[in-house]
């Protein structure tokens, strides 16, 4: 049988991956490298400090940001909590109901904010609560934070109890359990890892989301993203590559952790010995 062939050395590969590479992570480490410029001006290099970073903590705008950022936090982690809860529950009935009629259209149903343009959702969302006269607010960002972020944590929890096997919740019911008892003893903990992945990167992605929070969120209410926005059409300031970067590194930390997450969950030992 024929060698599969390295992908590595095909002419120009190693090039075109740097070039990606480049146009996707250059403009980040530009913003990082002048969040700790001493200069006013976002071109000129003055020094290094520590300045805007102060200044985002106590500066003239700080208690913008900090309310933005409590907003942020609290929208993400009732919406994470939410979104993980149903996409546990989908993916029980999805992977545990057995056949059902509509298997096939529920599971699209379920990926579907991930295929169309966020913006797309965000127009549909907001004509949604004006048809039902729902007010814009805290509640109109966190059901649209919710149903977006439902397949994220969909996912990672689906792919980690397609690696359970169905016998041990077999044998628990054999062994006089309910399946809500060998749903709850067996195979909760089970796919506890992945369950826990799918909770951060629904958080992360409600946290860093804006495109559908900046058409739903209502007058007065800012979250982070917004706020920087906001900041940024008065100009940008060396403070927002500040903020930004303390963003950006809180969103590479939850992705991090998710990532190893669900790394744990893949490795976990069977009671037989064998890799889930």
């Amino acid at each position: 049988m024929a060698a599969k062939p390295d992908l590595k050395r095909f002419p120009g590969f190693f090039a075109l991956t740097l070039l990606c590479l480049f146009l996707l992570y250059a403009p980040l480490v530009i913003v990082m490298i002048y969040s700790f410029n001493d200069s006013q001006s976002i071109t000129i290099w003055g020094g290094t400090s520590l300045r805007w970073y102060g200044d985002v903590f106590w500066g003239p705008e700080a208690d913008k940001f900090k309310q933005a950022a409590i907003n942020s936090l609290a929208i993400a982690t009732a919406a994470a909590i939410a979104a993980t809860t149903i996409a546990t529950m989908s993916a029980t009935a999805m992977l545990r109901a057995g056949h059902f009629r509509g298997k096939g259209a529920s599971f699209a149903l379920i990926n579907l904010p991930l295929m169309v343009p966020e913006i797309v959702t965000a127009v549909a969302t907001l004509i949604f609560f004006s048809a039902i006269g729902f007010t814009t607010g805290y509640a109109t960002i966190l059901i649209a934070h919710i149903v977006f972020c439902i397949p994220f944590a969909y996912l990672p929890i689906a792919a980690r109890m397609e690696g359970v096997e169905e016998v041990y919740e077999q044998a628990a019911q054999d062994l006089y359990a309910t399946r809500w008892e060998a749903f709850r003893l067996i195979l909760l903990p089970l796919m506890a890892p992945g369950i826990l992945s799918g909770f951060l990167l629904a958080f992360i992605i409600s946290l860093d989301d804006f495109i559908i929070t900046n058409f739903v969120k209502g007058a007065g209410i800012e979250t982070l993203p917004t706020a920087i926005f906001g900041a940024v059409k008065q100009g940008i300031k060396p403070n927002i590559m500040a903020i930004s970067t303390l963003l950006l590194g809180v969103s590479i930390l939850f992705v991090t952790l998710s990532y190893f997450a669900g790394r744990i969950g893949q490795k976990t030992k069977t009671p037989t010995g064998e890799t889930t």
